[in-house]
């Protein structure tokens, strides 16, 4: 059971986080807040695992308020603006829900923030010493990565992109499965193939054969799912298309 907080100085956004928490069995709400200042002066006595924030507050913003924290739980920033989101993935938080967002979408960044809460638990009680998992191109086809007490053979190709949370990269499959292991962004993209695999954001690497469209600061992987693109990283990612494909 994850237990968690709300943030959001509307009242009406505020009762519906509320009411879709309540209808997901591992998240417990231990308390709400208006406004930052208060959830700061709750969090110097009580520890949570997880804060549903509203980015954009009056006296203490999301951002400011998450930075300002000491032990900083699982973060998901809710938000009605979207220039906010690159922000929030600065400070490595689970998930950004724009408003207004449905159930739908907030029950999967829950599912994120409860699959990466049970990877952490079960790295903490396993007697192994911590360290890192290697991710060994194999054949140039498969790379190995250690995740759930196992070595597994992930087909290169397979993987549509990646993205880091914090200590883990959780790779995204074309089969609509992940893989978390413990591993830094930065080595994994060292140990991917440079001509398939583009570093496009800080916490995103995608695979550039799987994409299927792109927008202003955002790279489509299919009809619903986007990763954004990091203002250090639209100009590689500018000259790839233009070297690639013909504008019509």
């Amino acid at each position: 059971m994850l237990k968690c907080i709300a943030i959001d100085d509307e009242p009406l956004a505020l009762r519906q986080i509320a009411a879709y928490i309540s209808k997901i069995p591992y998240l417990e709400l231990v308390a709400t807040f208006n406004n930052a200042i208060e959830a700061q002066a709750y969090l110097a006595g009580q520890s949570v695992d997880l804060i549903f924030v509203d980015i954009n507050m009056p006296d203490l913003t999301g951002v400011d308020f998450v930075r300002s924290l000491t032990n900083r739980p699982m973060v998901i920033f809710t938000t009605a603006y979207s220039e906010y989101a690159i922000e929030g993935f600065k400070l490595d938080a689970v998930d950004y829900l724009l408003k207004p967002f449905g159930f739908a979408d907030f029950s999967r960044s829950a599912a994120k923030a409860h699959a990466l809460y049970e990877l952490r638990q079960n790295q903490r009680t396993t007697a192994a010493p911590k360290e890192e998992a290697e991710a060994v191109p194999k054949d140039k086809e498969y790379i190995s990565v250690k995740a759930d007490y196992k070595v597994s053979l992930v087909r290169i190709a397979d993987i549509v992109y990646l993205e880091s949370e914090g200590e883990y990269v959780r790779m995204h499959l074309a089969d609509g499965s992940t893989i978390t292991t413990l591993f830094r962004l930065k080595n994994m993209e060292t140990a991917l193939p440079a001509d398939i695999f583009m570093r496009v954001h800080r916490s995103y690497i995608v695979n550039l054969r799987a994409i299927k469209a792109y927008v202003k600061g955002r790279i489509f992987l299919n009809d619903t799912e986007y990763v954004p693109i990091g203002e250090n990283y639209k100009e590689a990612f500018q000259n790839y298309i233009d070297q690639h494909f013909r504008n019509l």
